[in-house]
């Protein structure tokens, strides 16, 4: 079975400079995956020379970007970065919206945080 996972992580950065870093082929590229070619609302994330085509479905700059795997067997599943500013402390928060199977969902969560990690360290925030 599949499940819905939100995860939230802080971040030191400017919302514009963090949204590049989720929403262009070069962005990703840095954190993501191996690369990431972006071609007519398509991205192809490619991983170990394999290529895992996802559909740009909708976006707000600065704001989200949500994907949709090319393969998912359901339509209503998908990925997205969300950012929130913090009102009272002004911290800079990426949500992380992903599906998993259930049996699954401590090691997606491993490895959500181990792109943050990368992307921290990218942005030196």
């Amino acid at each position: 079975m599949r499940k819905k996972i939100e995860l939230e992580y802080i971040f030191s950065s400017s919302v514009k400079v963090l949204f590049s870093r989720l929403s262009t082929a070069a962005g990703l590229s840095e954190w993501f995956a191996d690369d990431v070619i972006q071609k007519d609302g398509k991205f192809i994330f490619i991983w170990n020379g394999t290529e895992h085509p996802a559909i740009l479905v909708d976006q707000k700059n600065n704001v989200f970007i949500r994907f949709r795997w090319e393969d998912s067997e359901n339509p209503e599943e998908y990925f997205q970065f969300s950012i929130q500013v913090h009102p009272l402390t002004e911290d800079v928060a990426l949500l992380i919206t992903d599906f998993t199977d259930t049996e699954d969902e401590a090691d997606t969560i491993g490895l959500w945080n181990k792109q943050m990690d990368i992307l921290h360290r990218n942005l030196g925030a």
